[in-house]
């Protein structure tokens, strides 16, 4: 979605005028999905072609294995030297990554070399690629935007170094290519994209974007998507809804998935994003656990080099300085590290690596706070590669899972203090094997409230303004030698600011001064680490920073 700079979200956001219109739309779409009991479909000849393909509403690889996408988008077309970053993901353990490119018609073309590069790297990285144009976004509201016939004449003219590529590529025709004016009209251009790309010769599955720049939120792809999948003589097609702050509700996300589940079209979250805006909170936390629920893909928005750096996983394209946004998606619950599974055509999943990893060793606990401990353990050793670390509490028989790590430390957040817990780790490979559960550790969280001791900087910077508001980031470093949780932040405001929202923490103003407490994921700060939290704010004339920090009472240094 997101390009440098983000797409406007007034341009996505639900209106009160629409909402009677957009019941409408979601009863007739109901009605369009749902498969005709008294006519099963059979599936279309192209189905069992070789490689990535869709049977029965599921993207399956060649061997008929199938293949749940755990990725993140990266933004090559404005980045090209940023040619580590499919390693670096990689490495984090996706499986999946969705590479941004230009057809020419609004940013410089990427040649047919590049394009070749591009797959040769994901495939040396053992990752599945994605490849989308960006050009066509917003198309209708954008007078930017380019077509979704050019970014088909784009496709077929990259034909020679697609060909022969359909067990490690997907073509993603065009990144959002419909904006919020007449999205109906979405419609007949997706079709005959598809056919045009059929028509051509590309066996590819193809993948196709929604309008409302993404995110369908008058349901036009959801009520005619069995028309665009049937206009596909192959069936290869698999449907992408972007997630932002429209889908601020479990009710909202787990309706429009199972709405495609149910009727057998497949369906990912092509794009999604968890750090609130001013338009809303996007539910991540619902997105990554229906995603992982339904057996269905999810690529998160994006790598780094963000013009909104809220959205960046990384920081800088730096792997070892993961966002706030970044840990959640990586890291955290139904997050990529836990659920990610490499194609079969690299080894992983069902394929010929049937060993499982040794048990790693027994943790140790350090650093343990009264909500967090940090466990560290003998790594596990693998005939191929260990891909990371299942951290589980146990209790009797019972095992919860507690986090999730592709090194061996993790941090545990969310305990209860003055509590004891018992924590034991698994390792597994990229095949999906799990290996024996390591001997247990017993902790007991601290009593009492946060970390005593601090020290610490901490950046604030302005990140975009306009009349009457503006968009601001806070990094709080912790550089002592123990983590610090439970940590409040404290400034004030030298020109009247006020926050209207903010991700990352909880804010609490009174006149011209602040005070903020972590969210969950940031809620922990590790010795030598940082968190971010950022905030949309009002303004008057001026917009000075604040001058004084404090966390937990204690005075921190400018960074």
């Amino acid at each position: 979605m997101r390009i440098a700079v983000r797409t406007p979200k007034s341009a996505t956001r639900k209106s009160r005028t629409t909402v009677l219109l957009t019941s409408l739309v979601t009863l007739l779409g109901l009605l369009a999905l749902a498969p005709a009991p008294a006519q099963a479909r059979a599936e279309p000849p192209g189905a069992l072609a070789t490689g990535l393909h869709i049977s029965n509403g599921r993207l399956l690889e060649g061997n008929g294995s199938d293949f749940v996408m755990r990725g993140v988008n990266h933004a090559h077309t404005w980045y090209p030297t940023q040619t580590q970053s499919l390693r670096d993901v990689k490495a984090l353990g996706a499986n999946t990554v969705r590479v941004v490119l230009a057809d020419g018609h609004r940013w410089t073309r990427n040649t047919a070399d590049d394009v070749a590069a591009v797959v040769a790297q994901c495939k040396a990285n053992r990752l599945i690629c994605v490849l989308e144009v960006h050009d066509a976004t917003g198309y209708g509201e954008d007078a930017a935007a380019g077509t979704l016939d050019q970014a088909a004449d784009y496709w077929i003219g990259l034909k020679s170094v697609l060909a022969g590529q359909e067990d490690y590529v997907v073509i993603n025709i065009a990144n959002e290519p419909w904006g919020n004016t007449d999205p109906a009209g979405w419609t007949a251009p997706t079709i005959a994209a598809v056919r045009k790309l059929r028509a051509a010769g590309l066996q590819h599955t193809i993948m196709v974007d929604a309008p409302n720049w993404g995110q369908d939120w008058q349901g036009v792809m959801r009520a005619n998507a069995r028309s665009v999948y049937d206009a596909d003589t192959t069936g290869n097609l698999i449907f992408s809804i972007h997630m932002y702050s429209v889908y601020d509700t479990a009710a909202e996300i787990t309706d429009y998935l199972n709405a495609f589940v149910t009727a057998k079209l497949p369906i990912l979250i092509g794009e999604f994003g968890g750090p609130a805006d001013q338009y809303g909170d996007p539910d991540e936390d619902t997105m990554m656990g229906a995603a992982q629920q339904l057996k269905l893909g999810y690529l998160a928005w994006s790598w780094s080099g963000n013009t909104d750096p809220a959205l960046d996983l990384s920081i800088g394209f730096d792997p070892k300085q993961l966002s706030a946004w970044g840990r959640r998606v990586f890291n955290g619950a139904n997050g990529i590290a836990q659920t990610s599974r490499e194609a079969t055509v690299y080894g992983g999943g069902t394929g010929t690596d049937t060993q499982a990893p040794t048990a790693p060793g027994t943790p140790a606990a350090s650093g343990t706070t009264p909500t967090s401990t940090t466990l560290t353990w003998a790594a596990a050793t693998d005939n191929v590669g260990v891909a990371g670390y299942d951290v589980v509490r146990v209790s009797g028989a019972t095992e919860t899972t507690a986090a999730a790590s592709t090194t061996n430390t993790v941090t545990v957040t969310g305990l209860t203090a003055a509590t004891s817990y018992s924590f034991a780790v698994y390792a597994r490979d990229a095949a999906g094997n799990r290996s024996p559960r390591s001997a247990t550790v017993n902790v007991t969280t601290s009593p009492g409230g946060g970390t005593p001791g601090v020290s610490c900087s901490v950046a604030y910077r302005v990140v975009g303004d306009w009349q009457g508001g503006f968009q601001g980031d806070i990094t709080l470093r912790n550089t002592g030698t123990a983590a610090l949780t439970n940590w409040t932040l404290g400034f004030s405001f030298p020109s009247g600011q006020t926050i209207n929202n903010m991700w990352g923490g909880t804010p609490t103003q009174s006149g011209a001064g602040v005070s903020v407490v972590p969210a969950p994921y940031t809620a922990t700060i590790p010795a030598a680490g940082s968190v971010s939290v950022g905030f949309v704010g009002a303004k008057g004339a001026t917009n000075a920073a604040p001058t004084s920090f404090t966390l937990n009472g204690t005075a921190c240094t400018a960074a």
